[in-house]
């Protein structure tokens, strides 16, 4: 989901309304529905990502941004580098633009950059917000969380325990609220800004191409079918598509195509940059989960998927979903696990049994609800660990209980303090390439332990095989 999200909402043409094309300045009322939700958005995708390269992201946001007609002063607009390892960009009304670490170290360009921002900038100027049936305004982005939780178990209890991970998408659903018309509209008002603020109009097709190669590498390690689309994407060009259009656009402007110089620049700019999970919001590497912090790891089942939150993992799989959070140390394991399960509308907790794995006590209890009109198990599972209860729901097919998840559950440990030091994150180098260097011997240093040289070109944006030039600069992730 994390790359398939953007994918389904940058480059395309269309013809504009007419209406569309209209300057409009930033109303009073933007402004206030903005600012009262800029603070929640920006808590749920990990904080205000701080480093040096945030102040270029929001030069490069400010300039396209005031091509939009919105403003003339790109002080009216508010440009957020998010320290989120999902790679995703938004906009809201108000002038808040958005984009991910992650999503930044993908690019190649200062140009690309430009393109993201100009397409979310243009959902604003266009006023898509107003037109997708959701009278409340920007504040019913963070509502969805309500309307997530309620419709899948236990009615609107689930807010309580998986809010975390339905907030943190709340503004991805609402860039998934935009039809197919809307999109190309959002393309070429990006299109324009960017041309206009000097930018080559071909870096939203590069852009795409991108960002297509990485979706498909995504799917790709965690086992998916790359060309299989999420329902919610049906009324969105594919990549493909898209980036056929892209190109179009491009060369309606009348301009030559993009030279084939790097731009150096930026890609010094990237130097440091962290990638992946911040360590001080756990990491997680294949299956495993460890939070240095919290001082606590866990396993996946083989085949389940683990989506880290700002204060929530979510561990998805064919036998069902389990959510893992933190709260504080209690004396009464049994009375924490009755008292979850009643917060997702359970009337009568049921048995709940006790145990101890790894040193540490634990209690668990299942009940049986319904989600979507099916018939589903809902097990809390609690940890007593020093400082700390953490703890699981989960949520199974109806008489499994915690079957699919016995591994997962079997293998929650502390770290002790040798092995939470140990923890690094990653972070981006650029590097310079040497005589004698290859797409082999460079992607060897990938910070991964499969597809390192899948990982290499996707991220650099060459091909498999590529003959590197000596003095060209490359990306790589390694320990940071």
């Amino acid at each position: 989901m994390r790359h398939l999200i953007l994918a389904a909402c940058l480059v395309g043409t269309a013809s504009v309304p007419a209406a569309a094309q209209q300057a409009r300045s930033i109303s009073a009322s933007d402004r206030a529905q903005g600012a009262q939700a800029n603070p929640q958005l920006v808590a749920e995708y990990g904080g205000a990502y701080s480093g040096p390269q945030a102040a270029f992201v929001e030069r490069v946001g400010k300039r396209v941004a005031v091509q939009s007609g919105l403003s003339n002063a790109g002080g009216d607009f508010t440009v957020t580098t998010l320290n989120s390892p999902v790679e995703n960009a938004f906009a809201i009304p108000g002038g808040y633009v958005y984009v991910t670490r992650q999503l930044l170290a993908l690019m190649n360009s200062e140009a690309e950059l430009a393109s993201v921002l100009g397409h979310e900038v243009g959902h604003v100027a266009a006023n898509h917000s107003r037109s997708r049936q959701r009278a409340a305004g920007i504040g019913s982005i963070l509502g969805t969380l309500g309307q997530v939780a309620s419709s899948t178990f236990l009615g609107s209890g689930l807010a309580g325990a998986l809010g975390s991970r339905a907030s943190q998408i709340a503004p991805q659903l609402a860039v998934l609220g935009y039809g197919r018309a809307q999109e190309y509209e959002a393309d070429r008002l990006g299109v324009r800004y960017i041309t206009a603020a000097g930018y080559t109009p071909y870096a939203a097709a590069s852009m795409l191409t991108q960002l297509n190669a990485e979706t498909t590498l995504d799917a790709r390690i965690a086992g998916r079918d790359a060309n299989a689309v999420p329902s919610w994407m049906s009324t969105h060009p594919n990549g493909a598509d898209r980036i056929v259009r892209a190109r179009r656009l491009a060369e309606a402007t009348g301009q030559p195509p993009a030279s084939a110089v790097q731009d150096t620049t930026f890609l010094r700019m990237l130097d440091g940059l962290p990638y992946d999970d911040d360590p001080q919001q756990g990491v997680v590497d294949g299956q495993r989960f460890r939070h240095p912090a919290l001082r606590v790891r866990f396993t996946a089942p083989a085949g389940y998927k683990i989506a880290n939150g700002t204060d929530a993992v979510t561990i998805l799989g064919s036998g069902g979903q389990a959510q893992f959070r933190t709260a504080a140390a209690t004396g009464d394991l049994p009375g924490f696990v009755a008292q979850q399960l009643r917060k997702l509308g359970a009337a009568q907790p049921g048995e709940v049994r006790t145990g101890q794995a790894n040193g540490r006590s634990y209690a668990f209890s299942t009940v049986r609800g319904s989600a979507g009109g099916r018939t589903v198990d809902a097990t809390v599972v609690a940890y007593a660990f020093p400082g700390a209860t953490h703890w699981f729901t989960l949520v199974t097919a109806p008489g499994t209980g915690i079957g699919p998840f016995e591994p997962l559950l079997a293998s929650v440990a502390a770290l002790t303090p040798a092995e939470a030091a140990a923890i690094r994150g990653k972070v981006v180098r650029v590097v310079a390439v040497k005589a004698g260097d290859t797409v082999d011997s460079l992607s060897a240093r990938m910070a991964y332990p499969d597809y390192r040289r899948e990982r290499f070109t996707t991220l650099n944006g060459i091909a498999a095989d590529a003959r590197l030039v000596p003095g060209t600069l490359v990306k790589l992730v390694v320990e940071g």
